[in-house]
């Protein structure tokens, strides 16, 4: 008998899956406070209110294609939660250089292409331009009891595997490290990586708040091993410099004028009722 797909929307309504969310939906609110723009994006996971403290004038909430097992696919939910489009995470239908803030909620080991989804987001970003991404951390208690369940089911204990099972079905689990990697190739600055949830994978509500104490103590003492981790990133791009405006009086602009340029001449030195300089010299510091 076929084993049931177990989708991430389905997910949150699980104890451990809320359990997660108010989690995450403090680390977002946390990371997009402050982020100033026109144009911000959250690409998946209606759930989470990711973009509810920013305060950019256009927000969307965009439903994605899930993978599902043996590489089909399908609409999540979040089609009928309010999102203003649904798309495949590795085609977006934003022009470049277009968004200030796309958030990515466990989209990328939900997405078919996950590097391609990202270089996505690199196109659609501008230039220091943020993102935020989610995701189920593959070294946590709960992976591990997710493992033990694919492991059941190879050895064709059906019954046991699917008592095991902890996490979404769907997906692959992808390492904060991996992302770290992906990023930098795509020119991105990592600037904060948080790890959160570091209960054992229990299932009832009860039992997951008498854990409260290893939320308190494991960003101490096992930092890299919570079960759900934020990774935030810049692009930058070489080359470029952000430009002040022009506050110099027109007297200022005109001895720029012939610094930058790097000569002066004897007229420009009589305007302004300088000494005219040696012109055999080559350059002249700026006075």
């Amino acid at each position: 008998m076929r084993q049931q797909i177990i989708s991430l929307d389905d997910w949150w309504s699980t104890p451990q899956g809320r359990h997660a969310l108010d989690w995450e939906q403090r680390r977002f609110q946390e990371a997009t406070v402050d982020v100033f723009g026109f144009n911000a994006v959250q690409l998946g996971v209606s759930a989470l209110h990711g973009l509810d403290s920013n305060r950019m004038p256009h927000r969307w909430l965009v439903g994605m294609h899930q993978v599902a097992d043996r590489g089909e696919t399908m609409v999540d939910d979040t089609v009928r939660q309010g999102c203003q489009m649904v798309c495949d995470p590795a085609a977006l239908p934003f022009a470049e250089q277009s968004l200030d803030l796309v958030l990515l909620p466990h989209t990328l080991e939900q997405s078919a292409h996950p590097h391609g989804a990202l270089r996505e987001v690199e196109r659609v970003l501008r230039p220091e331009g943020r993102v935020v991404i989610s995701g189920l951390n593959p070294l946590s208690l709960w992976a591990m009891r997710q493992r033990r369940s694919h492991l059941l089911a190879r050895l064709g204990l059906q019954g046991l595997s699917d008592r095991a099972l902890y996490l979404p079905r769907s997906g692959e689990f992808i390492s904060h490290w991996r992302i770290k990697d992906w990023l930098a190739l795509l020119g991105f600055e990592v600037t904060a990586v948080r790890f959160g949830v570091y209960a054992p994978a229990v299932q009832s509500e009860k039992w997951l708040s008498r854990y409260d104490w290893m939320e308190r103590h494991g960003a101490r003492w096992w930092p890299v091993l919570g079960a759900v981790y934020t990774v935030e990133a810049v692009k930058r791009v070489r080359g470029m410099r952000l430009l002040g405006p022009a506050w110099k009086p027109f007297r200022s602009r005109a001895l720029a004028t012939g610094v930058v340029a790097g000569y002066h001449t004897p007229s420009q030195f009589r305007d302004v009722g300088a000494p005219v300089p040696d012109t055999q010299s080559k350059k002249v510091k700026d006075v």
